[in-house]
């Protein structure tokens, strides 16, 4: 074999290692460690009520009176078309504004005092779309919650427990609660309640 004939070989058998390695094995192995670490955004994160697709459980949706969980606020009005933080920094006026109404609306609503307010309660986060929020500002809720659905404390605070990350989402950041998908499980929770007094 000439030298030609050496240097194609060489290049074929570097062509179909790199095209195994790169091609095959590592995609292989990325999806596999989606699937263990992150399998909502591995597998998709449609929400469905009744069958039909309601919702996303990576984004928030905004909430009304006293039957479900409160995310976040928003800089965006949960629109995703938008997401975008408000870009207000820790010492302009606007903010401190903006987290002192927040912060007397939420101990409002709970019936709380102001300072008893987590600090997710009253600050956006930086898409504007987060669902999450910390187990504190959930258990703020849940006795309004529960009352406003009939349901007894002890059972919102074990759908609060099914909707709050644990393992390895956890360890990577710190644990949260997902109001989009404790919303849905609440409602689910409420009709079959209803159900069961019918």
């Amino acid at each position: 074999m000439n030298a030609y004939g050496r240097q194609l070989f060489t290049a074929l058998r570097f062509l179909l290692c790199t095209t195994l390695l790169l091609g095959l094995a590592y995609p292989a192995l990325v999806f596999g460690l989606g699937q263990l670490v992150a399998p909502a955004q591995a597998n998709g994160s449609i929400v469905t009520s009744g069958g039909k697709a309601a919702g996303s459980s990576l984004l928030a949706q905004p909430v009304t009176g006293d039957k479900f969980f409160y995310p976040r606020p928003s800089a965006v009005g949960w629109d995703p078309a938008t997401s975008s933080a408000s870009n207000l920094g820790p010492n302009q006026a606007a903010l401190v504004e903006a987290m002192a109404k927040n912060r007397a609306e939420v101990a409002a609503r709970e019936k709380v005092a102001p300072d008893a307010v987590p600090i997710d309660a009253v600050t956006a986060s930086g898409s504007g779309l987060d669902p999450d929020i910390s187990p504190a500002y959930a258990a703020l809720q849940v006795a309004r919650v529960a009352a406003a659905n009939g349901l007894s404390e002890a059972a919102v605070k074990e759908l609060v427990a099914q909707n709050t990350s644990t393992g390895v989402n956890a360890f990577l950041g710190q644990p949260s609660v997902n109001t989009t998908t404790l919303n849905y499980s609440l409602e689910a929770g409420r009709k079959s309640a209803a159900g069961l007094r019918e």
